[in-house]
């Protein structure tokens, strides 16, 4: 079986030119199928980490991977606001042990701006129950005197160059409006985070008091002609928000989640509902499921049309290789083993191609990993092939012998004197 191994490998090595196109090709959709498998894998696990601390989120009745999808990952728009009584009133229920809320819709270049209370630093969970943490300075105080602070995270801080005590503005939605920026009540810088992997490296973090003072001289989303109230003067002012986007909650005990969300929807003075994190992501990867599988499916009809190519390459040097087959014959090697050659070389061909792809995946990954990170906030890590990866793996080198058999099945049918006889 050695001679017939070093055999296929100097046969193929003398076309090399030729076999390395195949190789590419197979590479290619190696590179597809796996890079493909890690992405998704690894936006889902990102997607669970960002909620890993919380049991319920809180929001006005609309649907749960909207509201998921808005008050965690910051896409897409609120229905509706909730009333802060109202979630005093959650936040009083035996089960609840604490509660967050949040409000949204301002902005700054792009990147959300998120108003919140202190704790938010403290309660909020990301990747294994792990903490947020500061990378430079501190929380916001949350106070009248503190009254303009902002954290930032860690992509906000590295993309726009910001560091502590950097002065800042905000803006009013997503900032295309004429006029939307809160230019005369600016922010100074007072803390950075550290990189989490989640939406809050893409986030600037304010105080409830903070949203409501850079608004008091706005009505219906629009400023108020001829008022402006300056930033000193805005702390006289009661700034209590009235109304928040939604709420994080925490339970005593997670055997009480359901007791909770019943009592949520059930609150009689306003539509309420409470989610939870992992039911509402599970609801989200059912409706992007559609889109999956179709990539999938086209990364797979690459890897056939890969293998299609690799017997069309080697059928078509049948007829260049018909002496060659015969002089083996005419030395001894019976057809079964003119079978085994081919299909050794077709074999080898596609294994070479398949290293190559999860090489280069693995490459991409690693070089390209900071970039996804810092333009869409999803972290690519960098590990062992998944039982999925290798199902993946196996099944296109087994497909790659497979195919291989179909120009070894016709070798082995030729005969030795047609081999040797010259043709007119």
């Amino acid at each position: 079986m050695k001679p017939l191994f070093s055999l296929a490998l100097h046969s193929a090595w003398s076309r090399r030119g030729t076999l390395s196109l195949v190789v590419a090709s197979v590479a290619l959709s190696t590179f597809l199928l796996v890079g493909f498998d890690h992405l998704r894998r690894d936006v889902r696990q990102n997607f669970s980490e960002s909620v890993s601390g919380t049991d319920l989120i809180v929001g006005a009745r609309t649907g749960p991977v909207q509201l998921l999808l808005y008050a965690v990952f910051h896409i897409g728009g609120a229905t509706n606001n909730v009333r802060t009584e109202s979630l005093e009133a959650v936040a009083a229920h035996p089960a609840v042990a604490w509660l967050v809320p949040l409000s949204l819709g301002d902005s700054h270049r792009g990147y959300p701006v998120l108003a919140t209370t202190p704790a938010y630093f403290d309660r909020l969970r990301h990747g294994d129950d792990q903490a947020l943490a500061f990378l430079r300075g501190r929380g916001f105080a949350g106070t009248l005197d503190g009254l303009y602070e902002v954290v930032l995270g860690a992509e906000v801080a590295d993309a726009l160059h910001y560091d502590l005590d950097a002065r800042i503005t905000l803006s009013h939605g997503n900032g295309g409006m004429p006029g939307a920026e809160h230019g005369d009540k600016p922010f100074k810088v007072v803390g950075v985070l550290q990189r989490t992997g989640t939406p809050v490296d893409r986030t600037l973090h304010i105080s409830l008091a903070a949203m409501e003072a850079i608004h008091l001289d706005w009505v219906g989303g629009a400023p108020l002609p001829g008022l402006n109230i300056p930033a000193e003067q805005a702390r006289k002012f009661d700034l209590a928000p009235n109304e928040v986007t939604a709420a994080l909650v925490g339970l005593k005990t997670r055997s009480a989640v359901f007791n909770v969300q019943r009592a949520v929807s059930r609150h009689p003075d306003e539509p309420l509902m409470a989610i939870l994190p992992g039911v509402a992501l599970d609801e989200l990867w059912e409706v992007v499921g559609i889109g999956e599988r179709a990539l999938i499916g086209m990364s797979v009809l690459v890897a056939v049309v890969s293998l299609a190519g690799l017997v069309a390459v080697i059928l078509a040097g049948l007829n260049e290789r018909r002496r060659e087959l015969a002089v083996l014959r005419a030395v001894g090697a019976a057809p079964r083993h003119i079978l085994w050659l081919l299909a050794v070389e077709g074999a080898g061909v596609t294994l070479v191609g398949v290293v190559a792809g999860t090489v280069s995946a693995a490459t991409a990954i690693a070089l390209g990993g900071p970039w996804v990170q810092s333009e869409w906030g999803v972290g690519l890590r960098l590990g062992a092939p998944t039982l999925s990866q290798g199902l993946l793996l196996g099944a296109i080198v087994l497909g790659g012998c497979a195919a291989s058999l179909i120009p070894g099945w016709r070798a082995y049918r030729l005969s030795l004197a047609d081999g040797l006889s010259p043709r007119a």
